[in-house]
This record gives structure tokens, sequence and C-alpha cells, in this order.
């Protein structure tokens, strides 16, 4: 058994590793390598696995529910607010209309109102997975198709739950009888009286909120203090799966708990750090469904009928096509945008897979065409990053609109051009200066107690180890323009740097120097803008200091200037030194220096009287104790 356990996981992991650089490498995107890869190791092809697919798929479908975790925690719920006419508006046309037309040529082929209105509802859902790892990958997610798409996708995870209780009404045949009676009793809520349930129901949509608003951030809190990065990652897990449990329990979709938690954490200090735990899991749940969904395509069934079953893959795939480009012209997308959004769409969804199982059992669709339509979704979905690809490589090229102000309108999000790591002293003055001078940024701070003060003083920082990229890219070094290092922990800023020349050239790095030696080493990694955080206020002292003693101010400011210029050309000098005699030696030499070059710029200005530059309280005070 434990053999087997990892020969079958050694197989998954070796097709993806295989087949999905092949097809990233010929432009076909990673989710047609996965299902390329199922395909491959599946009964069709090599039989390293058998049919077991299926029921590997529903263990692999939690890589969607994580998914939607991750896609709640970027939205806002003030965004969220902001897109509920996309959501009601176009989600509900979309299943509306789909619905409709797709049970209307059903009906047309001989089939019953009850079970042509069931297929309408199936068909019309798409697939979430497919769709969004997608346009995340093209960098779509942004865009007004993006949106759009991720808007109607929102409103079928939601429509999952009437149809569930819905389908049962429309039942024409016996429902099969389940072992053990386990159908009867699939959820908690089922053995409860009827009014109960949805009290229930909305009960435990409650706890989610109010977990995720006020009991989660004092666990994290805690669990952020012990400094274990696995501990925050378990936690994250637990938190994600304790939802999808509750919500399977009562009999809700999964996919749609998470997001609300998500959506509910989307202004936590933690969501970054959340984001980033989660989304290696979910990259490798979501693999996995895609290599389940290839694997389980009954290929003998397809060759028994292989003009049907294509035909109606391909009929049913233009048919909602044609309904979602109307449905994007009526909400104003551009060609462009529209294209997008409609090639995208066009598949039948993963979600299907669970509604055609559950109304086989129901009695509502008989099995046999149950059977046929499971083929007929698992090839539309392998169908769409081909769809999607010809959409990209033969109609935009021709019929986009490629205008730069069309572009720019489609962006709905903000990225902010500054990120600051670490926010101590240092970084809180660079952070309250750049937000004084309205330019945005985006903070990262690992020191957990630092962060929820600071939130309570109203500055919106983020928890997290900003020497991760991953963190990185999610807290947007892709974009940003600008990243302040001001961490206390000098290994930590050598740490960072070499993350950020790594995986974002694109950055500028002014990088904090807590003393000349930490500046060597800062300056033998190659940057060019340290700043010593013990130099300016050490002269601005010293500039007071010589004031209260009858300098003059403008005297005193010259010096500090001087000396400054000094000290910064002689510090590049000095850290190419790494014998400690010929340093002290250098060391002796620029003090010297700068004791000449201060004289004679006093000798030489001792002409003019600069009074304008004089502190009148610093010099009244220098006087009365003269």
């Amino acid at each position: 058994m434990q053999e087997s356990f990892f020969f079958q996981a050694m197989v998954y992991l070796a097709a993806a590793v295989v087949m999905v650089p092949i097809a990233k490498k010929v432009g076909l995107g990673s989710v047609l390598g996965y299902l390329l890869a199922g395909v491959l190791i599946g009964p069709a092809c090599l039989q390293f696995i058998g049919h077991e697919g299926t029921d590997i798929m529903h263990f692999a479908e939690f890589g969607v529910v994580m998914m939607l975790f991750v896609i709640g925690l970027e939205l806002e719920p003030s965004r969220l607010w902001r897109l509920r006419k996309s959501i009601l508006g176009m989600g509900g046309f979309q299943i509306g209309v789909t619905s409709v037309v797709i049970a209307g040529l059903a009906l047309l082929f001989g089939i019953n109102w009850q079970q042509s209105l069931v297929l309408g509802m199936i068909i019309a859902m798409s697939s979430t997975a497919i769709v969004l790892q997608s346009l995340n990958e093209k960098g779509l997610m942004q865009t007004a198709a993006g949106q759009g798409s991720f808007a109607v996708l929102l409103f079928q995870d939601i429509a999952v739950i009437p149809m569930l209780a819905l389908f049962p009404l429309l039942a024409t045949e016996p429902a099969m009888a389940q072992a053990g009676g386990e159908h009867a009793s699939a959820t908690l809520i089922d053995s409860l009286p009827t009014w109960l349930q949805p009290v229930v129901v909305l009960g435990s949509v409650a706890a989610i909120i109010i977990t995720g608003r006020y009991l989660t951030p004092p666990l994290f809190r805690i669990v952020a203090r012990t400094g274990m990065r696995e501990l925050f990652t378990a936690t994250a897990l637990l938190l994600v799966v304790g939802i999808a449990v509750l919500m399977t329990t009562v009999g809700l979709s999964p996919a749609l708990g998470t997001f609300l938690a998500g959506v509910v954490l989307a202004n936590s200090e933690y969501r970054h750090e959340l984001e980033s735990d989660i989304d290696p899991f979910k990259g490798l749940l979501l693999g996995l469904f895609f290599i389940a969904v290839g694997a389980s395509i009954d290929f003998q069934l397809i060759m028994a009928s292989p003009l049907l079953i294509f035909g109606l893959v391909l009929g049913i795939m233009l048919c909602k096509l044609l309904v979602l480009a109307v449905l994007g012209r009526t909400f104003k997308l551009s060609t462009e945008q529209n294209l997008i959004f409609s090639f995208g769409l066009c598949q039948v969804g993963e979600f299907a897979f669970v509604l055609f199982s559950f109304t086989a059992q129901e009695g509502v669709l008989p099995k046999p065409l149950t059977d046929i339509m499971t083929a007929v979704v698992a090839i539309s979905m392998a169908f769409t990053p081909l769809f999607m690809l010809l959409n990209e490589k033969l109609l935009l090229p021709r019929l986009g609109v490629k205008e730069k102000e069309d572009r720019e309108s489609d962006v709905v999000s903000e990225d902010n051009p500054v990120i600051i790591a670490g926010y101590g002293h240092f970084g809180n003055t660079i952070g309250r200066f750049l937000q004084a001078n309205n330019v945005g940024t985006t903070v990262l701070d690992v020191d957990s107690d630092n962060v929820t003060w600071l939130r309570r003083m109203g500055f919106k920082v983020y928890y997290g180890d900003a020497s991760r990229h991953d963190l990185l890219d999610i807290a947007g070094a892709a974009k940003a323009r600008i990243i302040v290092i001001a961490i206390n922990d000098p290994e930590k800023r050598l740490e960072l740097i070499e993350t950020v020349k790594k995986h974002f050239p694109n950055l500028h790095i002014l990088v904090r120097s807590t003393n000349r030696y930490d500046a060597y080493d800062l300056m033998n990694a190659g940057m060019l803008h340290i700043y010593r955080e013990t130099l300016d206020t050490s002269l601005r002292l010293g500039v007071d200091a010589l004031t209260l003693l009858g300098h003059r101010s403008h005297e005193a400011a010259r010096a500090a200037k001087t000396f400054f210029i000094h000290d910064e050309k002689t510090l590049k000098k000095l850290s190419a030194i790494r014998n400690e005699e010929e340093y002290l030696t250098a060391a002796r030499e620029t003090m010297d220096e700068l004791e000449r070059l201060i004289q004679a710029d006093r000798n030489a200005t001792s002409l003019y009287i600069e009074e304008g530059w004089d502190d009148t309280s610093l010099v009244a005070e220098a006087k009365s104790t003269a």
C-alpha cells in the first residue's frame, strides 16, 4: 500500500516535471502541460495509473479551494463591494442566458424539459481553476477582462448552492441506492428539521466572518512571535482546511467559504505572509487537479462515438463563446478585452464533475448521459488553453484594440512605487516623510508586535519576512520602482539585497547602514545608495554643539557638509583595505586630511557673514552661557 502510494506520487510529479516545461517552451501554457501529463500517464497511454483519476480529483479539488482563499486575500471588502454590479450583473446574466440557450437546444434533441434545464445550468459553469490560473500567468487579472471573468466565476461558485437544492426537485428517475445509506445523510444538516437548516448555514457563514475578523489576528500574532515559519504555515493550512470541513459539513461550497475568509482577512497585517505560505500548496494541488482531469478522460467512450463527443464539445464551447461575447459587449468591454473574456470562459468547469455525479445519484439525469457529458467536460477543459492560444496568436493581433488609452483604462488597481522593508525608527521616518509627500508605500516588517502597534497608530504595515522573494513578488516588487531596506539585522539586509538583485533587478535599492563597518559590507555587495543612520544625526548634533560654543551657524553647517563629502569619499577607499595595519594608517591619514580641508574652508569663508544661517535660539543660548 505504502509502495503504491509513493509510486503514484512519483509518477504524478515526474509527469508534471517533464510535460509542463515542454508545454511552456512551445507556448501552450502550464495548464495544458498538466492536462497532457494526465493523458500521458493515464489509462489511455502509458497506464501508470488506472481509472482512479476521479478519486484523486476529489482530493486535488482542494487546490481550487486554496486558490479561492488566495484570491479573497487580494480582494479588500471595499473592492468587492465595487464589483457587486459585475458579480450580480455579468454573473447572473451569464448563468441565466447560457442555461436557457443550452436547455432550448437540448429540447430540440428530444430531451425532456427537466433534464434540459439541468443540463443548461451545469454547462453554464466555467472552470475557475483553468481561467484564473491562465489569467494570472499572463498578468491579465487586473484588466477589465480579468475582473469580468472573476465576477462571473464567483457568481457561478455561489450558484452551485441553489443548484444542489433545486436539482432533486427536477428528478424524473429513481435515485441510485447508496451503500450504507451514506447519501441519505451526506451532511450534518440533512438530519435537522427543515426550518433549522438555513439557520445553521447562516450561522456557519457568520462564524467564518467573526473568526476571520476577531479571532485569527491574535492567533497569528502568537504564532508569529515564535519566529517559526513552519508553524505559521501550519496555522494557515489549518485555517483553510478547517473552513473547508465546516462548509462541507453544512452542505456549502468549501471554495466559497475559504473565499469569504480570504476577503475578511484582506485588510489583515498578515495578508502577504498568508498568501506566500499558501501559494506553493495551491500551485501543487492545482497541478494535481489538472493531471487528474487529463487522466480521467474516457478515451474508450470517445472512440466509440467520436463525432458525437467532439461535436458536443465544439457546439457547447461555440455557443457559450457567443453568449459571453454578447455579454461582454453589453457591459462595454473593448474588443480586445471581450475576446479574452469570451475565449477564457467558454469551457465547462470542474464543478460539472460534481454536479453530474450528483444528478446521476438523485435520478435527475440518466447515467449514460452523464458519462458522455463528463467526457465532454474534460475535453472542453483540455481545449481551453488551445482556444486561448488561438485567440492570442490569431485574433487579438488582427481585431484587438491596441491604443494606449484603452490599455490604461483597463487597469483597476494601483501598485505602490516604493516598498519599505523594516519599519523601526529608521524606516518609520522614511515612510512618514514619503506619505507626507503623497508617495504610496508598501511596508513589510517581521516584528509582529511592532506591526500590531503601528496598525493601532493608523499605519498600514504588513507582517512578513521581506528577504523571501515570493513575499516581495506578492507585495508588488515586480512593478515597484524603489525598495528601501531599513531592516535592523545586518545579515538580513545582505540576504535581502541578494534576493532583490536576483529576482527584481528593476528595483533601485536604498539601504540603511548601522555604522561604517556595516557600510563596508554593503559597498562590497555592490550597493551605491547607502545611508548610515548614525552619520547624519551625529553631524546635526555636532553642528548644534559648535553653534552653542559660539561658532557661526553657516560655518558649522559648511564644516558638516565638508565632513560628510570627505567621509563618503574615503569610505569607498577604506572599504577595500583588508589588512588591519594598513587600515589604521589610511584612517589616520584621512583624519589629518579632513582637518586640513575644514580649516582651509573656514579661512576661505571667514570674510563672509551669513546671518541668515544662524539659529537665533542657539545663538542666544550660547551668549547666555559665555
